[in-house]
């Protein structure tokens, strides 16, 4: 009897641990199918009903066995329910099978990879760390030969690699405006320029001058390069070199440019307003029919006059125009018949105006010099001591105004670098800080109105970004 009560038990047991089993690989196959899920659970079934007739074979034994086996059957109970419980309509994705890690490694593969251009470096040196080899590097420079050879590449100008299930594709940015794309098929390398989009917004600054223009626009949040193109808007009214004082301000409505990399690629002044000495400028830029783009007052003026107040960008005048001033180097009295404006040695030079190069050369004190006639042929321009000469500057040579044609120096008969700075009338030296400027063309009749409306915008856009600025 005992042997056969044993026999029982045993039987038992291997049939609650052949359902516990079968329970826990249905568990873990919840991704199946619902056929499969259904078959399974005929299983489960039928081995629940076995170890039910075994257990009501078991319940004519004695008392002590009932107990433990009705526990190990509510165990069993409860884990059939739970397994039934489970949503079959759930499919979990391939990545959800994943451990986090391997999504993370997933993802870092996908990522673009990126180098920049080093300094002497090449465009094979670059693809070669972006991890391909010397004939794939050969077959992208053959594709892009026609495009933009990659020889022109520039240091500090990055090229990028992506990955993706239909190719690989190499981007390198040109300039603000365009970017170079290589692009992978089955059938080779292909290349193409693309324009790069940009994003614009527009910035209001305002500042007083209290130290320096510089150092009070930054303190604003301007930087150097728009505080330039300030300079340069303002500069056939203003010599921000012996004109700016204390007190004087500013109001500036500038335009920023992004391109689709999110990087600042320029800025545009679109509205400023500059107060010297009680006097207030504006400046509107405007877009003309013909294309050219300039800046003009409110009543439609060109700001462009036929000469810049100076040739020399916010520097200090050292010396003014006398007839009589007793020289630093030679000791003895003679007339000074010029400006000079002191000025780190580098410093770039600009022509006053249009004209063409007279001369370009040493010449006594003066050492390097620079001669322009201008195109109003009774006017000439004199520019010594310079360190050297700007690119492509010699005899003969046409210059645009404001082109830069030397750099600041000591050459000559010079105690420390500054610019020695003529104007001449049919031969004579006149004062240049007492030069007439002639205005450019106005805004042609025929476009008053769109300029008005367009300078009438502008201006109800300066007052409310100062409202706003003044709201903190």
């Amino acid at each position: 009897m005992c042997k056969h009560l044993q026999d029982l038990g045993d039987k038992g047991l291997q049939e609650l641990m052949l359902a516990q089993d079968f329970a826990n690989r249905t568990y873990s196959a919840t991704t199946q199918s619902h056929a499969r899920r259904r078959r399974r659970t005929s299983a489960l079934q039928s081995t629940l009903y076995h170890a039910q007739q075994s257990l009501r074979k078991l319940l004519v034994m004695k008392a002590v066995y009932i107990p433990i086996l009705a526990g190990v059957l509510l165990l069993l109970a409860i884990t059939t329910v739970s397994i039934l419980s489970v949503d079959a309509s759930v499919q979990l994705t391939r990545e959800e099978w994943l451990q986090p890690e391997e999504n993370t490694l997933l993802n870092q593969l996908n990522a673009p990879q990126k180098v920049i251009v080093e300094v002497g470096g090449s465009a094979i040196s670059s693809l070669k760390t972006l991890g391909f080899n010397f004939s794939e590097i050969m077959a992208m420079q053959a594709a892009a030969k026609e495009v933009h050879p990659l020889k022109r590449i520039q240091a500090g100008h990055a090229f990028i690699r992506h990955d993706t299930d239909s190719g690989t594709d190499v981007y390198y940015e040109i300039d603000a405006g365009q970017k170079l794309h290589l692009s992978r098929t089955e059938e080779g390398w292909h290349a193409a320029l693309e324009k790069m989009s940009v994003t614009r917004r527009q910035v209001y600054v305002e500042a007083t001058i209290s130290d320096s223009l510089f150092v009070d626009a930054s303190k604003a949040g301007l930087d150097d390069r728009t505080t330039m193109n300030l300079v340069d808007v303002f500069a056939w009214d203003i010599d921000f070199a012996r004109d700016l004082r204390k007190g004087d301000s500013f109001q500036i409505l500038y335009e920023e440019q992004y391109n689709d990399a999110g990087k600042m690629t320029g800025t545009s002044i679109l509205n400023a307003v500059f107060v010297n000495q009680g006097r207030r400028y504006h400046a509107i830029r405007y877009r003309l029919k013909n294309g050219n783009t300039d800046y003009y007052s409110l009543n439609g003026q060109s700001l462009r006059k036929a000469y810049l107040k100076a040739p020399v960008k916010y520097s200090r005048i050292s010396s003014r125009f006398r007839l009589a001033r007793k020289h630093p180097i030679l000791g003895y009295t003679r007339a000074h018949k010029g400006v000079d404006y002191a000025a780190r040695t580098g410093t770039p030079i600009h022509a006053l105006g249009d004209g063409r190069i007279s001369f370009a050369g040493w010449k006594g004190g003066y050492g390097r010099l620079v001669e322009i006639r201008h195109t109003n042929r009774n006017h000439s321009t004199r520019y010594g001591h310079m360190s050297k000469f700007g690119r492509g500057i010699h005899k003969g040579v046409r210059v645009k105004q404001g082109q830069i044609i030397g750099y600041v120096g000591m050459s000559g008969l010079a105690t420390g670098p500054h610019l020695h700075f003529e104007f001449r009338v049919r031969g004579r030296a006149i004062n240049p800080l007492h030069v007439k400027h002639t205005p450019a063309k106005p805004v042609p009749k025929a476009e008053m109105a769109g300029f008005k409306r367009h300078a009438n915008q502008l201006q109800s856009n300066l007052k409310l970004a100062a409202q706003e600025s003044g709201w903190g």
